[in-house]
């Protein structure tokens, strides 16, 4: 079973397209290393399949992963995370064809907005 942590990152790295940009540039950095990087795409890609029908910890937990996963996506993580791995010339294919129940946890993701530095313009009004 993965660490709360390790669960974390996957989920965010499958959710979080700022977290997922950031993975690619590590990558590109030589800051993480293929096999790393294998394993990360690979848990994040399973977090993308279809959802478990039994053994998950919680209804909650499952409904969050299902919203997580409608709203990614317009994002297309998941095409994302295969051509990722097509250039590291990695195998990263699922094995299985449902999320692994153990991966179902209620895990929240940091929120998804840009921080408003300054006022937003004002529109003139019509008279």
């Amino acid at each position: 079973m993965k660490s709360r942590a390790d669960l974390q990152f996957l989920y965010e790295l499958a959710f979080f397209p700022p977290r997922l940009g950031e993975f690619w540039m590590r990558i590109k950095r030589g800051e993480i290393d293929r096999e790393a990087a294998a394993e990360a795409i690979r848990g994040a890609l399973l977090l993308h399949l279809a959802l478990p029908e039994s053994g998950y910890a919680s209804v909650r937990a499952l409904q969050r992963l299902a919203h997580y996963q409608a709203k990614s996506k317009p994002f297309v993580p998941v095409t994302t995370l295969t051509n990722m791995a097509k250039r590291l010339n990695l195998d990263v294919t699922p094995t299985v064809a449902h999320v692994p129940p153990e991966m179902v946890r209620d895990v929240g993701l940091p929120p998804f907005c840009r921080s408003r530095t300054e006022p937003a313009p004002r529109v003139a009004e019509s008279r």
